[in-house]
């Protein structure tokens, strides 16, 4: 799952305005201090982005993503507590790698 969802948020970084909290959940899901449920939540979330059958098709433009930020969205709610500071930190380090073409 990891090589799958680094290649499509590299790929979609630029085009979808919720790649940070994407990158927040994903470092939280593999930080080994988050409790197991959080990282359940945070998992389902990321493979719901990752796999290409969901409820609305990624390829549709504007809405194909409509229902991956959902699921995300609900996903950071549940878990919000544990999504820290330096999860947020390396996300947009990442982010900022990505733009500078790394």
């Amino acid at each position: 799952m990891q090589g799958a969802f680094w290649t499509k948020l590299r790929r979609l970084a630029a085009h979808i305005p919720f790649a940070e909290d994407l990158l927040a959940a994903y470092y939280c899901a593999f930080d080994r201090a988050t409790p197991l449920q959080v990282k359940a939540a945070l998992f389902g979330a990321l493979a719901y982005f990752v796999l290409p059958f969901d409820g609305i098709p990624d390829f549709l433009p504007v809405l194909g993503y409509t229902d991956d930020a959902a699921v995300l969205a609900a996903a950071i709610k549940l878990v919000a507590s544990h999504i820290l500071p330096e999860h947020r930190n390396a996300a947009q380090a990442k982010l900022d790698a990505f733009k500078a073409g790394e």
